[in-house]
């Protein structure tokens, strides 16, 4: 068994990751049962001033105390339920304390293996407009869509003003689903749920496409890590210079 740490910045991506992986863990090792995890959790707060300015330098900074920390504490591997933060993560910068799951990589790996090849991708105006997605789903031949500039300013605001402070309405989610569905209008055969929240909001029931829910898909990946069920990462931060699909 291997030590998993959740490198957390929303609390409510990170609790839905937490949740996850011991609910996996019940699933396969029995009842209670669950290999070890740790959370270190910055306040998102204190990382906003630098998002704001596109200090990515700073940003990382943050989570590389995040990632000592969980070192400290024994964990073998991190993984960070935040896909805006992967911007920050994949920055030049010194290596982290311990290796880490990318979140794009996993998410475009499922992506691959469902033989998806024209994906949407809902996020953070950061993420919908950052380099993660592009460069994880290119790596697999996979195609990308984003939502126009009006539906994304409404994407973001509903994410940062309700989501992330666990506030869940049906006018929201008919916001989204309407985005997805004009998504679907433009060729998208999936849709990548890639901020941490979306998914407590959208569930496969209600969207117009097939959800890669890049939370959930994270915790399974860091859940087969720690399980020992697949190899430990060697991703320690910085530009990816492979994608196997796997993370690593």
């Amino acid at each position: 068994m291997k030590h998993c740490g959740i490198l957390a910045h929303s609390a409510e991506g990170a609790a839905l990751c937490f949740l996850t992986f011991c609910h996996e863990g019940a699933r396969h090792m029995g009842t209670h049962m669950h290999p070890d995890i740790s959370i270190d959790c910055i306040a998102m707060g204190q990382s906003m001033p630098a998002w704001d300015a596109g200090d990515y330098a700073a940003i990382r900074a943050i989570h590389a105390r995040s990632a000592a920390r969980l070192a400290k504490a024994g964990a073998d591997f991190f993984v960070c339920p935040d896909n805006t933060s992967h911007i920050a993560l994949e920055t030049a910068g010194p290596e982290f304390a311990l290796p880490g799951l990318n979140i794009g990589d996993v998410v475009a790996g499922e992506a691959a293996a469902n033989g998806y090849r024209k994906v949407g991708i809902l996020g953070t105006r950061y993420t919908m407009n950052g380099p993660v997605y592009p460069r994880a789903l290119s790596a697999l031949g996979i195609d990308h869509e984003v939502p126009d500039r009006d539906e994304q300013a409404a994407i973001n605001r509903i994410i940062f003003d309700e989501l992330c402070n666990g506030v869940f309405t049906d006018v929201s989610r008919s916001v989204y689903v309407a985005v997805i569905e004009r998504l679907k209008s433009r060729g998208c055969d999936a849709v990548a749920l890639v901020c941490t929240e979306i998914p407590l909001l959208v569930t496969e029931d209600v969207s117009p496409l097939p959800t890669l829910d890049s939370t959930r898909l994270l915790a399974r990946a860091a859940f087969a890590v720690a399980a020992g069920h697949a190899p430990l990462p060697h991703w320690t931060g910085g530009l990816v210079t492979s994608n196997k699909g796997d993370g690593r």
